[in-house]
């Protein structure tokens, strides 16, 4: 039976066998908003009207014969791509007035793919926290419990998703920003190979190329591994200007059976607080997929470590790519930093201060990183990792640079955040984000399956069969049935 809660591959194939119209599904969902979105906030920026036109030109197109992947699906997009004739607010006060006047690459993509666009979902100011919240639209809560974020910063699309609110998002991630709020909110989100997807059309970025932003991708949001691998091969493929010569064409997953994995899992770092729900749900997780065959261990590549030289040279990468202000602003935020003291602090002062000569240095690092990757991947399929050391934690108003964390009954600095992320973003491996069950308090815990690079499609099937396991997505509760309730 169709659903709102329905995956992607399985909504298309309804309005192929014509058991449902395009207008229909467009309705239902447009319901669903204006009686649910009110208790997480996710669909900020909304455009039904023309939403519902282009159901209407959807089901005329098919009526003629018309056929495409995502002909007449309703989604969200984030608010940090150009939609053209939409804001394109970043969730930034001083872009409210921002209309888009043409798509960006990606977008481009899934409508020529035959999706309609619903509207626009919540994020962090520049896409710059891992909680959903701006002034202008206020803050995403997550669906399993108000009381806590739905993550960042595609916290919005993450909690349309897990509501019912939209049948397919497209994210981005530079620091977890998928997969945090996929793991927070119970959803799939895919990370891919750092190339394998355009990056331009994004808030921040522009719409040409940067060659010198590295470690971020745009790629898929969804309900099920399927829909990840149906709107990856959407809109996978060349950036501007390299679409004259070059061409992607992404090798399928190497197993088909959860038998044939060689599967790793991430050892804890000895400086790391992990929390114990997560840790169980990898544990549990292990022990079903060597019951079902897997060659199962806890290994990582050899260039890691102790984690601490890898997670320094992600740090500093990051944090030189994202501070923003004059030099005078970021020398003092540097020196507040030095001030507080810890690992990540001072890792966050390094990047705001760093040189040309300094960034240069830690992409040669990054480089030696990749190197250890490739070479881990001759004796192992996928790497098994938290996407965070915590589950959804409560609303936190404080500055970023203020937070802390909960982990265990211990108090953490937040900036602990990145580890996990940076596993995959530092080296450009792709990775997908899956569901692994509910934590004692009744929250979502999720882990993600980190690949080969450009070999996208052996993560996105093996977190497929992991949900055969039973690992999958579920709707929260109070969201309803999934039809025009």
């Amino acid at each position: 039976m169709t659903s709102a809660f329905s995956s992607a591959t399985d909504l298309p194939d309804a309005l192929r066998r014509k058991e449902i119209s395009s207008a229909e599904l467009t309705e239902s969902y447009i319901r669903r908003i204006e009686r649910h979105d009110h208790a997480v906030n996710a669909v900020v920026i909304r455009d039904f009207d023309r939403a519902r036109e282009h159901a209407a030109k959807a089901d005329a197109a098919r009526a003629r014969g018309a056929d495409l992947p995502l002909l007449g699906l309703p989604m969200t997009i984030k608010d940090c791509l150009h939609v053209e004739g939409l804001p394109t607010t970043a969730g930034a006060p001083e872009r409210a007035g921002h209309i888009a006047d043409r798509d960006s690459l990606v977008v481009e993509r899934v409508r020529a793919a035959g999706a309609i666009f619903l509207g626009k979902t919540n994020v962090p100011p520049y896409a710059a926290d891992n909680q959903a919240w701006n002034e202008l639209f206020g803050r995403t809560s997550n669906p399993w419990n108000g009381e806590r974020t739905s993550g960042g910063s595609s916290g919005g699309a993450a909690a349309a998703l897990a509501a019912g609110l939209t049948g397919l998002e497209i994210g981005s991630d530079f620091a977890g920003s998928i997969r945090q709020p996929a793991a927070f909110c119970g959803v799939y989100g895919h990370k891919p190979s750092e190339t394998a997807v355009p990056r331009t059309g994004h808030v921040p970025g522009g719409m040409l190329p940067n060659i010198a932003i590295c470690m971020e991708a745009q790629g898929p949001m969804a309900r099920s591994a399927a829909d990840l691998a149906l709107a990856l091969d959407i809109v996978a493929g060349p950036d501007v200007g390299e679409e004259v010569a070059w061409r992607i064409a992404l090798p399928p997953p190497r197993h088909d059976r959860l038998r044939d994995f060689r599967v790793a899992f991430l050892p804890v770092p000895r400086w790391l607080e992990v929390d114990d729900d997560i840790v169980a749900a990898s544990d549990r997780l292990a022990g079903e997929l060597a019951a079902a065959g897997a060659k199962v261990a806890v290994a990582q590549p050899d260039t890691f470590g102790d984690m601490l030289s890898y997670h320094r040279v992600y740090a500093r990468m990051c944090y030189a790519m994202t501070g923003r202000g004059t030099k005078a602003e970021r020398q003092a935020k540097a020196r507040r930093l030095r001030a507080k003291g810890g690992e990540d602090a001072l890792a966050h002062a390094d990047g705001l201060e760093a040189t040309a000569s300094q960034y240069i240095r830690w992409c040669d690092a990054r480089e030696s990183f990749r190197a250890g990757y490739r070479a881990f991947f001759a004796d192992w399929d996928v790497l098994v990792a938290p996407n965070h050391s915590v589950n959804a934690f409560p609303h936190d108003s404080r500055p970023v640079g203020e937070r802390d964390l909960v982990v265990n009954g211990r108090t953490v600095d937040a900036t602990v955040e990145l580890v996990h992320p940076g596993v995959a973003n530092l080296c450009g491996q792709p990775s997908t984000a899956f569901p692994c069950g509910l934590s004692r308090e009744g929250l979502p815990v999720g882990l993600q399956a980190i690949g080969p690079y450009l070999e996208d499609h052996t993560v996105i099937r093996f977190a497929g069969l992991v949900a055969d396991l039973g690992f999958t997505y579920q709707p929260p509760p109070g969201f309803g049935s999934g039809g025009n309730d």
